[in-house]
């Protein structure tokens, strides 16, 4: 089953299954045995060849899941291995009732063994699921760090055993997972922090659910997806000219900085922009104007210089190698007061965060990690304990449209359920990948004059762009070769 575009909170999805049992008058055990035959399907997608199989299982439902799976695969010619985290006598309601019928199959469940891990070709992680309050008490975090080390592949049931379901971050310790099924609803601790990274490939049943219509259950996040690009970026009429794919405007690379300016420029015309414009400090307008000579380059010597250009552009991005000298700031400030459209990167943020500016809704923020945490007063770690709550956080203070860079990137922005892109890899954590964002997003601004799917867009080719230039590895890229690959991924 393809992944759902909608993201649910932990608790959403247990009001989905209450629904299920308490409205829709389907038994929890109904549930448990479709979740036990999906994961019994997936895990034989995932790893075909694989004949012998070991289940832990704690003492919750997600263990019962793990027993349902347990009986199914054994019917089905596996040889499967139970080790037991806690004693299958505490189980209670459907999961002693899955417990049973394993039991009355045929099935033993054995004591949990650090040394019986390897007798199976997959591991399966029924271990906790989304059952955790709080970090994992220290004899199951025992268990998890010899699921870990084993040396096999891990399929995890729901999420994987110790990952904060909602905000996606490690309570403790947790189940490093190959591939993940999840039931129900898609939750969002599997795509962002760093849920991705524990969960591995992402599987999903509804286990034949329809979504409740009931307000509380809006999603907590959408998936952003190819099929927004042609909307953003349509079919271009025969008798178009330049002019009609908007005149950006890209503002930075201060004294010594001349490549981010030229990499957001070349990066805006890459997604279509029709005419862009660096203007930049003096010195740098020799290197840019030969390595890129359909960008229009203007140095700025003085506030003139600069006003007249303003009156010239439709999108303004600004902050890709500013600096933070009064030269910079004076530019900033000039920018500010265009009454333009805006997106804001790199230093320019950070003299935000030193200087103070009104929120305003005309702009597009793109600060990651380090630099929310600047702008909120807070440390890039705080950032990266609840990536969603400092979304939040950041829409509240500053308005307009936010994107927090990282693994699992979000938009935000008020009255928008916030979307989070699961594309990219660790080989764009390259010097000047965020500028080839910000011209990015500022190229697809200027064409569809929409802050919202600009910045929801603008990163997906981005992240598509970086997964296309690492084909051949994620070692060594260059924020050059994401710009390249942009041209491709905006004319799917």
């Amino acid at each position: 089953m393809a992944l759902p575009i909608v993201l649910y909170s932990t608790a959403q999805v247990r009001a989905l299954d209450a629904h299920a049992i308490e409205e829709l008058g389907i038994a929890g055990y109904t549930l448990m045995k479709r979740a036990g035959e999906a994961a019994l399907r997936y895990l034989r997608t995932r790893w075909p060849m694989a004949h012998r199989i070991v289940i832990v299982c704690g003492r919750g439902n997600n263990a019962g899941d793990g027993y349902v799976l347990a009986r199914f695969a054994h019917a089905a010619g596996l040889t499967v291995t139970v080790l037991s985290a806690a004693p299958p006598e505490e189980l209670r309601a459907d999961a002693r009732q899955a417990y049973e019928d394993f039991r009355a199959s045929g099935g033993v469940a054995h004591p949990f063994s650090a040394e019986r891990l390897t007798s199976g070709e997959v591991i399966v992680d029924a271990l906790l699921g989304t059952g955790l309050e709080g970090d994992v008490r220290p004899e199951l975090a025992q268990v998890i760090r010899a699921i870990n080390s084993s040396g096999r592949p891990v399929f995890a049931l729901d999420v994987p055993s110790g990952l904060d379901s909602d905000a996606g971050v490690a309570l403790g310790e947790a189940v490093r997972a190959d591939a993940t099924v999840t039931f129900v609803g898609l939750k969002t601790g599997l795509l962002v922090g760093n849920g991705p990274e524990f969960a591995g490939a992402v599987f999903f049943d509804d286990l034949e659910l329809a979504p409740a219509p009931s307000a509380h259950l809006a999603p907590r996040l959408t998936r952003i997806v190819e099929a927004e690009i042609h909307e953003a970026l349509p079919r271009r009429a025969r008798s178009a000219n330049k002019g009609n794919f908007g005149r950006v405007l890209i503002v930075g690379s201060g004294s010594g900085m001349p490549g981010a300016a030229r990499l957001a420029g070349e990066a805006c015309l890459r997604v279509g922009a029709g005419l862009v414009t660096v203007a930049v400090a003096p010195e740098n307008v020799a290197a840019i104007a030969a390595g890129r000579p359909e960008l229009i380059c203007v140095g700025l010597s003085g506030e003139t210089a600069l006003a007249e250009v303003l009156g010239r552009v439709d999108v303004i991005a600004v902050g890709p190698g500013l600096g933070r000298s009064a030269w910079a700031v004076a530019a900033l400030n000039a920018v500010l007061k265009s009454g333009k459209p805006l997106v804001v990167d790199a230093d320019a943020l950070n003299l935000l965060a030193e200087h103070g500016a009104p929120a305003r809704e005309d702009w597009i923020l793109t600060p990651h990690p380090g630099e929310a945490g600047r702008l909120l007063g807070v440390s890039a770690e705080d950032i990266q304990r609840d990536r969603l709550a400092a979304l939040d956080r950041l829409i509240e203070r500053f308005h307009g449209t936010i994107v927090l860079k990282g693994a699992g990137t979000l938009v935000g922005a008020r009255g928008r359920t916030p979307g989070v892109c699961e594309r990219g890899n660790p080989g764009m954590a390259t010097a000047g990948s965020g500028d080839v964002l910000t011209g990015a997003i500022a190229g697809i601004l200027a064409q569809c004059r929409d802050h919202w799917t600009a910045a929801r867009v603008g990163v997906l080719v981005h992240a598509m762009a970086g997964d296309a230039a690492a084909r051949g590895g994620e070692r060594g890229l260059l924020a050059g070769d994401l710009a390249r690959e942009l041209h491709n991924c905006v004319n799917l």
